[in-house]
């Protein structure tokens, strides 16, 4: 008997722990139906939401409107194709979503090349101002005509947009007058909830937003510039770029056998110096607003390329040939990532191209023999003299009201041009602010002020009626939170 009793004890334990198993198989069986049932809960959510600002279009808006969004006419038999407003149906909600809240320029188009130069706030340090003026002291008179430069101010916050655009208006007004330059800032209205994204990648909450908000933000600049030119290149605005970046760009681009490429690639960092035909924009934007909102931009660009191109059929190694016509890469490096500070908070980014190499630091002139003196203090080796004879940049101490820097030539002579810059690659922020040029023509017994610095540089035409010069000056007249540097000393002389 009491071997048949414990028999039917392990009879019921083997079946009391099959029940369990049972149970357990069960109770997660549910889990995965219940997480199921959520997302179908969250998709009839997304389904109503987007049910009901149509709803809200069409009490609010006109038909006029309504069908120049939609892009259908009033025929019942035309087809609709997708929009903007299909993927990011909250722009539905207000009818100035997509009109930019800021925006300075001319509108200028027909260019060769579109620069677009997202930035952000940052919580340290900007390099805006640093990034245009190395941008367009490298360009050429005509170069300028053929290209236009887009800021995107990506911020929500317009009080803070207004202030950055005002601040680009009072630095570079000749280039904005010019349409060489354009600043935007999208709506408030343009972004979505971004409370509501999903964790991807294995990220937090917050760089997921980061992420997806940066991708909105390369989509508004695209859309706004597709129509500006026949190339845009998407640059960011902590660079600085190569003497002769632009006719580089432009020479490849046209010198390339076939038309069949998607990405010409100037530099090897992130999404620095990557150029695209304008026809492709439209393709490009409508692939981050379909399906990869909140994907690495490197990750997205690469799966386009692979929809376009890969064969399902055929393997890895013929796919990555295929993708190689798609996207070509020039060398050397034109641009180079000087940032340190990420938009991201707390991210710290030491990322620097090696293929952009060593930079001159100094551009040397043959210039006029001259004696050059000066009240600043100078640092080291880096003498006023080199500067002028070309053998290095004049580095000196902080600048305060009334310093000057004198060239006296050994002689009168006629002077056409003269060109002054300060800063280099390696300390951008080490310039002249708020100092005067000034001439002393021979035959006159008072100096004659010419023009102040603007962003680093000092440049112009001496007229021919002031005769030959005795000297020229450069006075600093507000004391100076920075060191100086003086890397480029042109005096263009009449006679050769």
């Amino acid at each position: 008997r009491s071997l048949w009793w414990s028999y039917v004890v392990d009879i019921y334990q083997r079946e009391f722990l099959a029940l369990r198993e049972r149970l357990h198989s069960a109770e997660q069986e549910n889990l995965r139906r219940s997480k199921e049932l959520n997302l179908v809960l969250e998709e009839i959510k997304r389904a109503i939401a987007e049910k009901q600002a149509l709803r809200d279009i069409n009490r609010t808006w006109s038909k006029e409107t309504r069908l120049k969004l939609w892009n259908v006419s009033s025929s019942k038999n035309i087809l609709q194709l997708p929009s903007i407003f299909h993927h990011l149906p909250h722009l539905l909600n207000r009818e100035d979503s997509l009109q930019p809240a800021v925006h300075l320029g001319q509108g200028r188009t027909g260019v060769s090349i579109v620069m677009g130069v997202p930035s952000v706030k940052r919580e340290v340090h900007s390099y805006l101002t640093d990034t245009l003026s190395s941008l367009m002291s490298e360009l050429s008179a005509a170069e300028k005509d053929d290209c236009v430069i887009v800021v995107l101010i990506a911020e929500a916050d317009q009080q803070y947009a207004s202030s950055v655009a005002d601040n680009l208006k009072r630095l570079f007004p000749a280039e904005i007058q010019s349409g060489l330059l354009e600043v935007v800032s999208p709506s408030v209205h343009f972004y979505p909830d971004f409370s509501r994204l999903r964790e991807s990648f294995g990220d937090p909450k917050e760089r997921v937003r980061w992420r997806t908000k940066q991708n909105l933000d390369y989509c508004f600049l695209m859309m706004y510039a597709q129509s500006k030119g026949t190339y845009y290149v998407q640059l960011e605005d902590d660079i600085v770029a190569r003497p002769n970046y632009f006719t580089t760009m432009k020479n490849f681009a046209l010198q390339q056998p076939s038309e069949e490429w998607m990405i010409l690639e100037f530099s090897q960092l992130g999404f620095i110096g990557k150029m695209f035909k304008s026809l492709d924009l439209s393709l490009i934007v409508e692939f981050i607003l379909m399906f990869y909102k909140d994907k690495p931009i490197d990750w997205l660009l690469d799966h386009i390329m692979w929809v376009k191109v890969c064969n399902p059929e055929k393997d890895a190694k013929h796919c990555d040939r295929q993708k190689a016509n798609l996207r070509i890469r020039f060398k050397p490096s034109l641009f180079q990532h000087v940032g340190t500070h990420s938009s991201l908070a707390g991210k710290i980014q030491k990322l620097k191209d090696k293929d952009f190499g060593k930079q001159t630091l100094h551009k040397g002139h043959a210039n006029p023999l001259a004696e050059v003196t000066t009240s600043l203090k100078t640092y080291q080796h880096f003498t006023l003299e080199k500067a002028y004879l070309g053998e290095d940049f004049f580095w000196a101490f902080t600048p305060v009201a009334g310093d000057f820097i004198r060239i006296r030539f050994f002689t009168p002579v006629r002077i056409e041009r003269y060109f002054f810059r300060s800063g280099n690659i390696e300390h951008p922020g080490d310039k002249l602010f708020n100092t005067s040029v000034e001439v002393l023509p021979f035959d006159v017994s008072l100096e004659i002020q010419f023009r102040t610095f603007q962003n680093g540089i000092a440049e112009g035409e001496v007229d021919p009626t002031f005769g030959p010069l005795e000297a020229m000056r450069l006075t600093v007249m507000t004391d100076s939170p920075v060191w100086v540097i003086l890397s480029e000393v042109s005096c263009s002389s009449a006679v050769k």
